[in-house]
């Protein structure tokens, strides 16, 4: 199979998110709504205890950040990167 030309390619940014990551999904769909959250393609890359990295596409990153900044839970947004390698060696400060 032939690979997609950059160009064609989705663009996706990563959000380092810290806090209670169980809500993430709950607070994104109660906030964009189920087409939203298409839109988004949140995908999960790590996730751990207390923190967790986010997928999402480029287009959507306000919309994303702005539903867990207004979820009532103790969910924050530390970082947004473009590649994950500069995303991991901001994690481990």
């Amino acid at each position: 199979m032939k690979s997609l030309k950059p160009s064609i390619r989705e663009k996706r940014r990563y959000i380092y998110v810290k806090g209670h990551v169980g809500d993430v999904e709950k607070a994104i769909l109660d906030y964009i709504g189920i087409l939203g959250m298409a839109k988004a393609s949140l995908m999960w890359i790590k996730r751990g205890k207390d923190s967790a990295i986010i997928s999402v596409n480029r287009k959507m990153v306000n919309d994303v950040r702005a539903a867990l900044v207004v979820w009532s839970e103790n969910i924050s947004v530390e970082r947004v990167s473009g590649t994950l390698k500069s995303l991991r060696e901001k994690e481990k400060l």
